[in-house]
């Protein structure tokens, strides 16, 4: 019992400093976890370690918060997988929080619109390189490249984000999983999307808290290949459909999420403060984060069978296609708001180059841009 104790306060320590310090997405977030877990505690073997990455990538949720939810198990057992979950997206959704407070009571002054006005440039510099890189990966055939080019059709014509992921895994099993292979793995994704399908009902409440959650949920629930759909979906309910954010407030939630250590979702407690104060931030952060936790136990014991599986990484394939899609359609929908003249559209110039040829960090990106936000500002006060 005392060994287990102690085997649990040090997953909660581990990842407590790992969500505080891992900056730059979740590859870098995974090569600490790997660093810290694997070469240097010993805690399981780096072939246990791929495996539990395989399955990450096979099934919906951030791919980070999972594996710190996977590690905690292997070390500390069923309360070691909630703890290496919650820890390491603490830090990340507190200095969330700190910021929307501020953001709140100071975002209406001109020093920190300024701010913004070169930070939202940057941010759009951000999502087109996800949107590159992410397509190099998931698009490796014509296949891929239709399907994605019929995904980002639809999203603009405003087709639903859930029935575009599924459709989209749907059709990857048709094109690349031959039809004779047994069903139990798409069994077993469905039962992971369920939580997902229930959220996209149309809300039968007009309580905004409530529909909060279920949107979180879905969200939670339904996100493959990259944080970056987040935003796809908020785009598309919470600034269209129920106009509780601007499209300004989107882009300034994106350039929180890369601001802060940790996984991107913590930008969830951002947007749920906004949209509903502190109440909607806890229900935005447990809402989008829960479903992580009940897809790594329930996926857990089936991990060797679904990386083994053609018919799950066909799923895969066909979703990713729809995940270059939905980010593209984003950065389309956000484009005019954040590139409204030469100073903007110079800053996202030097943003691309800087990720693309220099490879900066997305944090020395957002304050660039916010240095570069500041000196137009103090331009146009000196004229």
């Amino acid at each position: 019992m005392h060994q287990r104790y102690h085997q649990l306060l040090e997953v909660a320590g581990l990842f407590l400093k790992l969500g505080t310090i891992s900056f730059g997405g979740p590859a870098a977030h995974i090569a600490l976890m790997e660093q810290e877990t694997v070469s240097r505690r010993g805690w399981l073997s780096r072939e246990h370690f791929l495996d539990l990455l395989a399955a990450t990538n096979l099934v919906p949720g951030p791919n980070a918060v999972e594996m710190a939810s996977h590690i905690g198990f292997v070390h500390a057992g069923w309360p070691g997988l909630v703890a290496g979950g919650v820890s390491f997206t603490l830090p990340a959704a507190l200095i969330s929080l700190g910021l929307a407070w501020l953001y709140v009571r100071l975002g209406t002054l001109p020093q920190a619109t300024a701010l913004f006005y070169g930070i939202n440039p940057a941010v759009m510099a951000i999502i087109l390189v996800a949107t590159y890189r992410l397509g190099r990966s998931a698009l490796r055939d014509w296949r891929t490249v239709a399907l994605a080019v019929v995904c980002l059709a639809a999203a603009l014509w405003g087709v639903n984000e859930v029935v575009l992921l599924l459709t989209a895994g749907v059709v990857g099993i048709l094109l690349y999983a031959p039809l004779h292979l047994p069903r139990w793995p798409l069994w077993l994704l469905a039962w992971g999307l369920l939580p997902g399908l229930w959220a996209a009902l149309p809300p039968w409440l007009d309580s905004r808290l409530l529909r909060l959650g279920l949107f979180f949920l879905k969200v939670g629930s339904l996100l493959f290949g990259s944080g970056m759909v987040l935003f796809a979906f908020i785009q598309r309910d919470v600034v269209t459909r129920y106009a509780w954010l601007t499209p300004q407030q989107l882009l300034d939630a994106i350039a929180v999420g890369q601001m802060t250590p940790g996984p991107v979702l913590s930008s969830a407690t951002f947007i749920g403060y906004l949209v509903a104060g502190l109440r909607g931030a806890f229900v935005s952060t447990l809402a989008v984060f829960a479903p992580s936790f009940l897809i790594v136990a329930l996926v857990g014991p089936w991990i060797p069978r679904l990386r083994r599986s053609p018919a799950a990484q066909a799923f895969l394939r066909g979703v990713n296609a729809a995940v270059v899609a939905l980010i593209l359609a984003v950065a389309v929908a956000l484009f005019r708001s954040a590139v409204v003249d030469a100073w903007t559209a110079l800053i996202l110039l030097a943003g691309l180059v800087a990720l693309l040829k220099f490879r900066v960090d997305t944090l020395w990106l957002v304050l660039g841009g916010a240095i570069g936000g500041w000196v137009h500002y103090l331009v146009g006060q000196m004229g």
